[in-house]
């Protein structure tokens, strides 16, 4: 139930902090997971002290417990062990501090942990953050490679020596982190992240030099694998650990076994390149020669044909061709219109003796009567009819005076 108070009826500091006391202990007790980073068991005290933190977040907590509680487990558990503790909020009223009073503290032992592993990898496969669809290639030539990395570790000196002998002229920027430990992780990812926003980085490595499975731990938490699958730059995964691969590994665009085979795989070796280099100019060259000499003989075989040799050869004896069928032709053309006009003249012949005006020439007369009627017999006409008469040289008009049929 919320409080009414107002800046004229303010509560005084000692109900508050009772009350929040009220509040915390309703809350009863609950198992928490954490990870041991500060350890006090003061000789003869019946109390140990410690913090417990998330090994995801800047989030702590202190734990305190009887000592034979603590002595149950002191054998497996130190600082930086992964713990699940059985117990009840507390509040410190005098000082207003929250607390946590262990009844049961079971360490997490490496078979549990490995199986949370597997279970979270499954999850976050299942969402498609380990698809090969959604990895990015990297660039043949880095500018300037982001190295997220233990400081002055031999991770970091084996990447930057590597690749700088590979490729002298290749820059680093050098984020250095905790990479075990509780603070692990939210420096990890908040390294990883800035790099992401520099638009210069072109390919960002998490190097690591292997380590126990509790040691790698920070690069199997889901925070971490979610950052890196955000990133839009490619992310290179070294760790150096064989025999059981952290979640890093599959998330991240490109894997290395070890920090030395990330810079071999980042940067291209310069003398390996020229040499490639080398090789494909001579190939070049080859080929170009190859051509030159194929495309030459091509040409000299060109320039032996006899059209190539004597060009005007083929003109010459196309005209002498062209002139012989010039001539045959002149000489069918005449040929043709002589007899041709041999028959027109034979055909002139026949039809001018065979014309009715060659008939009047020789003396020949045709009657006909007024309606144009030739007169072929001398029954068709009568006495006393006019008649008119064609000659040879025109025609005059006769009447017959009798008929004798």
């Amino acid at each position: 139930m919320a409080l009414n108070t107002s800046a004229d009826a303010p509560l005084p500091v000692g109900q508050v902090s009772r009350l929040i006391g009220g509040w915390i202990d309703r809350l009863g007790a609950v198992w928490v997971e954490g990870q041991i980073t500060q350890l006090s068991r003061r000789p003869g005290a019946g109390v140990v002290f410690m913090t417990l933190r998330d090994p995801s977040h800047d989030i702590s907590v202190s734990v305190t417990c009887y000592r034979q509680v603590f002595d149950a487990v002191a054998d497996v558990v130190s600082e930086g062990a992964r713990v699940v503790v059985h117990a009840k909020p507390e509040w410190y009223a005098p000082r207003g501090q929250l607390s946590l009073r262990a009844a049961e503290i079971r360490p997490v032992g490496v078979g549990e942990l490995l199986a949370r592993i597997e279970q979270l990898k499954k999850s976050l496969a299942a969402e498609g953050l380990f698809a090969a669809e959604r990895k990015k290639t990297l660039p043949f030539l880095p500018q300037l490679i982001g190295l997220v990395t233990g400081r002055a570790s031999a991770a970091e000196r084996d990447v930057l020596e590597n690749a700088r002998h590979r490729w002298p002229a290749v820059r680093f920027e050098v984020r250095t982190v905790p990479v075990q430990g509780v603070h692990a992780v939210p420096q990890v990812v908040q390294a990883v992240q800035d790099l992401d926003a520099l638009d210069e980085v072109d390919v960002i490595i998490v190097a690591r030099g292997g380590g126990s499975v509790e040691d790698l731990l920070p690069f199997s938490d889901e925070q971490l694998i979610r950052a890196v699958a955000s990133c839009r730059t490619p992310v290179v995964s070294a760790i150096g650990h064989e025999p059981d691969n952290p979640l890093l590994d599959y998330v991240a665009d490109l894997r290395a076994s070890t920090p030395t085979d990330a810079a071999k795989k980042v940067v291209p070796d310069v003398g390996e390149e020229y040499e490639r280099v080398q090789a494909l100019r001579e190939r070049a060259r080859r080929c170009m020669d190859a051509f030159l000499d194929r495309e030459d003989r091509g040409l000299a075989h060109a320039l032996g044909r006899p059209s190539m040799e004597h060009p005007h050869r083929m003109v010459e004896e196309r005209e002498e061709q062209v002139a012989a069928l010039a001539d045959r032709a002149r000489r069918t053309l005449g040929h043709l219109l002589d007899r041709a006009s041999s028959e027109l003249t034979h055909t002139h012949a026949r039809v001018v003796a065979l014309s009715p005006a060659a008939t009047l020439q020789r003396g020949y007369a045709v009657l006909q009567k007024a309606d144009g009627a030739v007169v072929r017999a001398p029954a068709e006409v009568g006495a006393d009819e006019e008649l008119r008469a064609r000659v040879a040289e025109g025609e005059f008009t006769v009447r017959t005076t009798q008929t004798d049929h």
